[in-house]
């Protein structure tokens, strides 16, 4: 059976690349979606480097291009797959202390952030989608039970 974080990062990297996509294709990237776009990224960046104790090359917002979100998104995702196939439950309790972007400091643990990770892409591209929607276009289904069937889910569109 395989590891559940793995299995959630795999969808992680197969949302994110499905968003790229949809912004891609979009007549028009608005900017405030490309800005979120950007902080999913900017965000699973920050956390990576947070759990290596490093400091973080790239801001929780950043200013990037589609083609510099691409690159981000692939480094993101192999990061954090090679991290979840390394996972033990030892491990999965490892504490971590941490500053937010406000400078507060506070400690969670690897099991946590790595869930918080993969929910908090989730939020984001959920609101890329709802905007995506509202501008007329059709967003690309990034829900997890789409990602397990191995087919797109319902766009809401009645035939």
């Amino acid at each position: 059976m395989r590891d559940h974080l793995t299995r959630v990062f795999q969808h992680l990297e197969w949302a994110d690349a499905r968003v790229l996509q949809s912004l891609r294709d979009a007549h028009t990237v608005l900017k405030k979606d490309l800005d979120l776009y950007a902080h999913i990224l900017g965000s699973e960046h920050v956390w990576l480097s947070r759990i290596h104790g490093a400091p973080a090359k790239v801001a929780i917002w950043p200013p990037l291009t589609l083609d510099e979100c691409e690159k981000l998104a692939a480094e993101n995702a192999a990061a954090y797959l090679k991290l979840a196939s390394e996972l033990t439950p030892q491990s999965r309790e490892r504490r971590i202390t941490y500053r937010n972007s406000a400078g507060d400091q506070f400690t969670s643990t690897l099991e946590d952030i790595l869930t918080h990770v993969s929910l908090h892409g989730a939020y984001h591209r959920g609101q890329i989608a709802a905007s995506l929607r509202a501008s007329g276009g059709v967003p690309v289904p990034t829900d997890y039970i789409a990602f397990v069937r191995g087919a797109p889910a319902a766009t809401g569109r009645r035939p």
